[in-house]
């Protein structure tokens, strides 16, 4: 456990820690305080009601710049958006053109 894969990716630890709660002081010690921003974002934007309030976007502001903050917000959007219609149409992507017939 912990060892990075072959190409590059996040190891267990961080996997683990990403999945976990941001708010524990570890959490931050194993991604690093942009990582979980980052994270924190993700979450809010993939929530059922998304709202960034000025708690938040202040906590933004600390690691990212206005542009920054914009540009992951909107590759955030993106990606929560295809995921959710990838559940809607129940595509599986270990199968090809597989999709759930209406009704």
């Amino acid at each position: 456990m912990g060892a990075p894969s072959e190409e590059g990716g996040l190891d267990d630890a961080k996997v683990e820690a990403a999945l976990g709660d941001l708010e524990a002081p570890a959490t931050t010690e194993i991604l690093g305080s942009t990582a979980v921003m980052a994270l924190r974002l993700a979450d809010v934007l993939a929530g059922f009601n998304p709202r960034v309030d000025a708690d938040l976007h202040t906590r933004l502001r600390e690691e990212f710049s206005e542009g920054q903050i914009l540009e992951l917000g909107a590759a955030l959007s993106v990606a929560s958006g295809w995921q959710r219609m990838i559940e809607a149409f129940g595509i599986r992507p270990d199968r090809e053109r597989e999709l759930r017939q209406p009704g």
